[in-house]
């Protein structure tokens, strides 16, 4: 059973590439089209927004037809994205591009989420989630670090070539080895009146509207940033972007920091305490991000944020798994719906403040809406006892 949480880590790594990989090349692309910075970054907004407005069907495929089946299909679809990207000389095209790749994105993550979730109890879930997430952290980081060094040589095609071969190449290796696991999960029937079942048990439960309401805000007020990062730093006189690269990858290295205190931290902090903790860091960083650092002080400031992030969305993530047993994966599909609009939003959000209020003034009022989260989810939300809370007792995450 370890071996197959490993499979599901190392594919949510190979699916996290493409997320945050022309993040650091925005300037660049923007430079090419001869267009704006702030219409670069619109490719942010449409990669969530796509990966967003899938998460119902996914969520629902998922539970329906069989989760591993379809994550295959996603991951050959994102490889193919990725090559049209890198062929295409149309600014139009490119957007397209980006698009599909968001709809294909979409079925990957959410849907090894499940997985890892239907393996384990609720007790061990969120160190077997925080092992996905190490995957997905690891592929976040080295799409942003790994495409600005490429982009400094290949330029951003290059990285686009790249990263449609990997995908590919990934899409096999995954088919392989599920087709010689004993665990490998089979595709059931679809029942449609499961899944209106399934909705109507998620939208019941009193911490759903808590979850979805704090993802959504997450994902505006911290992953809507990353698409300024490059530009705040063009900004002091920092072009490299390799530069860019390693300060968004400083958040994934804080996620893997997550990933390495997370099982010490829940029996002392518990679950409260720890997203107290990660709200406390999450706007502290903010704050520290608004004072025009060097890009080697801005990536230890990006570190903490990881840090903090993962603390606490880690833990709302655990409340997520629980709010419907029957359709987890749908459940979690949601999540990743609320938490990518959150993502969709939030480069539009901060274009908006940036431009009227300015980059400070925006990044105090984002650093204040997340320890009003984290207060808000430790008031509100109460943990439950599902129905497989003995499933699978001898899993060890």
């Amino acid at each position: 059973m370890p071996s197959i949480l490993n499979i599901i880590a190392l594919t949510a790594l190979a699916g996290s590439l493409s997320a945050r990989a022309l993040d650091p090349l925005l300037p660049h692309i923007a430079d090419e089209f001869g267009v704006s910075i702030a219409s670069v970054a619109s490719f942010v907004s449409a990669f969530s927004f796509t990966f967003a407005i899938v998460q119902p069907a996914i969520g629902a495929a998922a539970d329906l037809l069989g989760k591993v089946r379809l994550m295959l299909v996603c991951l050959i679809l994102l490889g193919i994205a990725n090559i049209l990207g890198a062929s295409t000389h149309s600014f139009g095209m490119l957007f397209v591009t980006r698009i599909l790749a968001g709809v294909a994105s979409g079925g990957i993550f959410p849907v090894l989420l499940g997985l890892a979730s239907d393996l384990v109890a609720p007790e061990r879930r969120q160190v077997a989630i925080s092992r996905v997430l190490a995957g997905s952290l690891t592929g976040n980081l080295l799409g942003a670090s790994a495409s600005g060094m490429i982009g400094d040589v290949l330029g951003w095609r290059g990285v686009l070539a790249v990263l449609g071969g990997l995908m590919v190449v990934t899409a096999a290796v995954v088919a392989l080895a599920f087709r010689n696991s004993p665990q490998k999960i089979q595709p059931v029937r679809a029942d449609l009146a499961a899944l209106r079942r399934g909705y109507r048990t998620i939208f019941s439960n009193p911490n759903a509207i808590v979850v979805f309401s704090a993802v959504f805000l997450e994902g505006s007020c911290i992953f809507g940033l990353f698409a300024y990062i490059a530009s705040f730093l063009v900004a002091l006189g920092e072009r490299s972007l390799s530069a860019a690269g390693i300060v968004i990858a400083g958040f994934a290295v804080g996620g893997l920091l997550y990933t390495l205190t997370v099982g010490r931290l829940m029996p002392r902090l518990g679950t409260n305490g720890m997203m107290l903790l990660g709200a406390g860091l999450l706007s502290l960083q903010l704050v520290l991000t608004a004072q025009d650092f060097g890009w080697k002080a801005q990536t230890a400031v990006m570190l903490f944020m990881g840090w903090g992030f993962y603390l606490l969305h880690g833990s709302i993530q655990v409340f997520s798994s629980e709010l419907s047993v029957e359709a987890r994966a749908t459940a979690l599909s949601l999540h990743s719906f609320f938490f990518f609009l959150g993502q969709t939003a939030g480069p539009i959000g901060y274009g908006i403040g940036i431009a009227y209020l300015g980059k400070t003034p925006t990044l105090l009022v984002s650093a204040a809406t997340m320890l009003l989260v984290g207060y808000a989810c430790t008031r509100l939300l109460r943990a439950s006892r599902p129905a497989d809370a003995a499933l699978h007792p001898e899993v060890e995450p």
